[in-house]
């Protein structure tokens, strides 16, 4: 069903027993972080802070579970739309041999139609009220950690124009508060916000930005859905919602916005302006991501409804909130990625410890001899997977969701010698990990069952006998560091984390070694069959990195000790201990600054 603004998302939430309203004052500069990271650590509701300071209603974790994110979308699953964008594209993408066949084809053109966002005249629910003399002091924006930069926008449906082809993009990207009239505007270089910043740039006028905040939900998802450039967002949303969105002309630009959005941010970015300074910000890969150069966004106007929530979302240690989006875009993007990019995929997930980029594994129905090397070859280039750092590609009947029958499965079918892709490509702008910016190594594992072509050409590998060796092992880095001694074991994988990490955490070991690890750089060939993966900081090697290394994620103890004296008024539960007090030891040495010190 279709939402017209996140009070009537709220108000569904709430009959469902999902959500969880505070009324006791909670602060945005850190508080809310701090709640919001144990409860959705722990499975918890969505959380509406009401009593924050703004006459703006905080809405957290609106997205963190199966159901509240099924629901956003306005559907009982997440299979509905899935299947009904499978056949959605089997119609139209079916040979036609006749006219005939075109003819059958018309009523789906037809239902796609009636998904295309249309401008309606007058002011919408969105400008009900009207701030012509723009403060954004006015709205709860979040000090998420305390060693950002500042206190950050982070739902922000950030719309622009390319000034040639006139075509729109709705995208998500961060915007750090300057002052009362300004942010920076956090569009990384790969994205499309930043190729239209190019464009105007290139026509030497200033760019027309119009931020949206909440409305329906899925407004939020199709922000982050990795569409091809030039395919409108609402078009997506109408699909999924099964209306159309309706759209309303800005106040002081020709940009055009959701009717039904809670809070309309409207401004400029003058390309001619130098750029400012923005972070750090801990992100979604659990690291603070480092300050760098980016744009400046000119507020001209903020106009919102008169029930306007502000709508906000963390991002941190994983997994998150965010990790409920990703699992969207697993489902819903199965069917173009099977019958655009690879038809032989059966499914792909990418598992929280991975933060989306760093490992993506990959089914695919396998019928010739090295198809598992051509899909990891296709994809490494193929719309944003190119960021994607550790691929695995597997065939048969296993669960790519069992990580343990995924482990034994891949390492059963997987000769270390032929089996393993090294590369180098583009990396996401936040991997810390790549010796250049936003460019690195990357591995492609053929974890398919091998055929008898690949048999025969002495490929697989199967080690069997009473010396199997272990599927992995962990060693810890001591103050010598990771000798030779401690690789003499016998495991097909040996992990090497540092000192402070809990080998008996093993998704805290996954995220650290995918984190951490270059795959060009850090796997080492031990014997044919073992290989050890250097997932330690690199800030300590010898000579030091050339890039700066960021420190983990984690809220200081002032705010984890206010924290625990508020939270019995806070109304939701029994108290939940801070994830913060066990990540922290991650910190270097306990040192909780944004910068590991070599």
């Amino acid at each position: 069903m279709p939402f017209s603004g996140l009070s009537d998302f709220i108000s569904l939430l709430e009959k469902s027993s999902e959500l969880d309203r505070i009324r006791h004052f909670v602060d945005p500069q850190l508080e809310i972080t701090e709640i919001t990271d144990r409860v959705v650590k722990n499975g918890g509701k969505a959380l509406l802070f009401e009593n924050n300071g703004t006459a703006f209603p905080v809405l957290m974790n609106a997205f963190g579970s199966d159901t509240r994110m099924t629901a956003a979308l306005g559907r009982r699953n997440l299979d509905e739309p899935a299947g009904e964008i499978m056949s959605l594209f089997g119609q139209l993408t079916r040979p036609k041999n006749n006219l005939f066949d075109y003819l059958r084809s018309l009523p789906d053109l037809v239902r796609i139609s009636g998904y295309l966002p249309s401008r309606k005249r007058g002011k919408g629910k969105c400008q009900q009220i009207i701030h012509r003399d723009p403060d954004l002091s006015i709205l709860p924006v979040l000090k998420c950690w305390p060693h950002d930069g500042g206190r950050f926008i982070t739902l922000p449906m950030v719309h622009t124009k390319h000034p040639v082809t006139g075509s729109t993009n709705v995208g998500m990207y961060r915007m750090q508060i300057l002052d009362r009239k300004t942010t920076a505007m956090h569009w990384q270089r790969h994205k499309t916000g930043a190729n239209h910043f190019e464009a105007w740039k290139q026509k030497g006028e200033k760019m027309p930005v119009s931020v949206a905040l909440g409305g329906d939900p899925v407004y939020t998802w199709a922000s982050t859905a990795p569409l091809p450039e030039n395919i409108d967002e609402y078009i997506l949303a109408g699909f999924l919602r099964k209306k159309k969105v309706s759209l309303v002309k800005c106040i002081t630009n020709d940009l055009w916005i959701p009717y039904d959005a809670d809070i309309v941010i409207e401004g400029y970015v003058d390309p001619s302006e130098e750029m400012v300074w923005e972070g750090p910000f801990g992100d979604h890969t659990g690291f603070y991501s480092l300050a760098d150069w980016y744009p400046k966004f000119h507020v001209t106007c903020i106009t919102h409804s008169r029930k306007a929530v502000y709508p906000a979302t963390i991002v941190g240690i994983p997994p998150h909130e965010d990790a409920w989006l990703t699992k969207a875009t697993e489902k819903i993007f199965l069917a173009p990625v099977k019958l655009t990019v690879q038809p032989e995929i059966t499914d792909f997930h990418m598992p929280d410890a991975g933060v989306a980029h760093n490992l993506v594994i990959v089914k695919i129905d396998k019928s010739f001899p090295g198809q598992g090397k051509k899909v990891i070859s296709s994809l490494f280039g193929a719309g944003q997977m190119m960021f994607t750092k550790y691929l695995v590609v597997v065939s048969g009947d296993i669960d790519i969701r069992d990580y343990s029958a995924l482990l034994r499965h891949v390492l059963e079918n997987t000769d270390f010698r032929t089996d393993l892709l090294f590369t180098s490509g583009p990396l996401d702008v936040l991997d810390h990990t790549s010796e250049i910016n936003s460019m690195g190594g990357k591995l492609g594992i053929d974890g398919t069952i091998k055929l008898i072509e690949e048999l025969q050409a002495g490929k697989g590998a199967a080690i069997s006998g009473v010396d199997r060796p272990a599927d992995f092992t962990v060693v810890k880095k001591t103050k010598s560091g990771i000798t030779e001694n401690d690789l003499k074991i016998n495991a097909r994988i040996i992990l090497g984390v540092d000192n402070a990490v809990d080998t008996e955490d093993l998704f805290m070991v996954a995220w650290q070694i995918l984190g951490n690890s270059d795959p060009g750089r850090d796997i080492r060939f031990i014997s044919d069959h073992t290989i050890h993966i250097d997932g330690t900081i690199k800030a300590f090697r010898d000579g030091g990195f050339p890039r700066k290394w960021p420190n983990v994620v984690c809220s200081s103890d002032e705010t984890i000790r206010k924290t625990d004296q508020i939270w019995e008024y806070l109304g939701i539960g029994a108290l939940l201990s801070s994830p913060s007090a066990k990540y922290s030891k991650l910190s270097c040495q306990g040192n909780d600054e944004v910068l590991v010190k070599s």
